[in-house]
């Protein structure tokens, strides 16, 4: 889903969940639009608050994003320590993973169909209906070397 029909998704489901348009919201839903992958707090407020755009408030920041994660437009992904960014959700066949280096932060999405069917053979022999999955992998990486 290109990120401009995924602006079109979240501006008409926050419509109808009586959310107003403009403002905040539409300049947080364009930089989320824009990512290919997660985005912390603080990468948010930083971009937010360049020189030429709107200013938005750390606390505006987290309060859209809840609302974005409760229309199940955004995921929330546990980085480790505590950490968390958000990416736009994305339609199952655009679904991938994250690596995360313990070093230096650095997060890296991955795609791997074999995985995904060995999530789905594994849902199958288990007591549980999968709605969804996250993998996180951690570890060192190449540019920080183990």
């Amino acid at each position: 889903m290109s990120g401009e029909d995924w602006i079109g998704r979240a501006e008409a489901a926050l419509a109808a969940s009586g959310h107003k348009r403009g403002g905040a919201r539409s300049a947080l839903l364009q930089l989320l639009a824009a990512q290919t992958c997660v985005l912390s707090v603080a990468d948010i407020e930083h971009a937010q608050n360049d020189p030429g755009r709107r200013s938005v408030s750390r606390a505006s920041i987290y309060r859209i994003l809840d609302e974005l994660e409760q229309l199940q437009l955004v995921q929330r992904v546990e980085v480790g320590q505590g950490m968390v960014r958000y990416e736009r959700a994305r339609p199952a066949e655009e679904h991938h993973h994250h690596l995360v280096c313990v070093s230096c932060g650095r997060v890296t999405p991955f795609s791997d169909a074999g995985l995904e069917r060995a999530i789905e053979r594994l849902s199958k022999a288990i007591p549980l209906t999968v709605a969804e999955h996250e993998i996180v992998l951690r570890g060192a990486c190449r540019d920080c070397g183990a």
